[in-house]
């Protein structure tokens, strides 16, 4: 079991950037893929970008390609998404998890990007 908690989030204009951080507990945390997911109001639950447990593969959804960049530091037992050029549509509660998801969330994060 990885407990998980995700910091970082705020209240930014569009083209503004944020860096969500998510500490992980547990001593297995550098053999998990891990992923960053959203919710937005109204939108289906998605997955933003993955990491698999090296480092080496990462996955971005189209709508963040270019934008946004994953990374992990496994002797801290984190993992970071770096967004750049936010923009509105870009609002959402951010969390990470394992890729595939468990059943352990965090809270989340909230993000918010203002026109």
């Amino acid at each position: 079991q990885v407990q998980l908690v995700e910091s970082g989030g705020g209240l930014v204009q569009a083209g503004g950037s944020l860096r969500l951080s998510c500490a992980a507990s547990g001593r297995t945390f550098s053999s998990y893929d891990m992923g960053w997911y959203r919710q937005a109001p109204g939108k289906e639950f998605e997955v933003v970008a993955s990491i698999d447990w090296s480092g080496g593969i990462i996955y971005y959804e189209d709508s963040v390609k270019g934008r946004f960049s994953i990374s992990r530091d496994n002797a801290k037992n984190t993992v970071y998404l770096q967004m750049n050029s936010l923009k509105p549509e870009d609002t959402a509660i951010y969390y990470c998890n394992t890729n595939p998801a468990s059943v352990y969330w965090g809270q989340g994060t909230q993000v918010t990007v203002s026109s």
